[in-house]
């Protein structure tokens, strides 16, 4: 975090909460495709091969709808991101160990879309 907060100047926060219906309706959208997801697993126990493989290809095309609406969330999460408090982060630089664990998540969630993470390496995607 203090690498990248490196390129900002001085932080204010941004209080506004303002609802998105189309992030809402994104978000109602994924929770749904989840569900449908885990009833498809549940049902598995004691199928036979043809009605696996049938399972299988399901899983498989909700998974990939999943993936999609989490990657469009994130990116409307991005694009919501205000220039002006990307602009505004840095000084916390000077106080970052000494923030509060909540206020360092919601510099995190205001700044990263997505973290992926294996044994070998850690990739961040960044919204700034």
């Amino acid at each position: 975090m203090r690498c990248k907060m490196i390129e900002f100047q001085t932080l204010t926060g941004d209080n506004s909460s303002k609802v998105n219906p189309k992030l809402t309706a994104l978000n109602v959208e994924l929770a749904q495709v989840e569900t449908e997801i885990e009833k498809l697993l549940d049902n598995l126990t004691g199928t036979n091969s043809i009605l696996l493989s049938y399972a299988n290809g399901k899983i498989e095309e909700l998974d990939a709808k999943r993936q999609s609406l989490t990657k469009a969330i994130a990116d409307m999460k991005a694009s919501t991101l205000a220039p002006e408090y990307a602009k505004s982060i840095s000084g916390y630089l000077k106080n970052w160990d000494n923030v509060s664990f909540e206020d360092k998540r919601l510099v995190v969630d205001g700044l990263i879309s997505r973290i992926n993470a294996t044994s070998e390496s850690v990739q961040i995607e960044w919204k700034v």
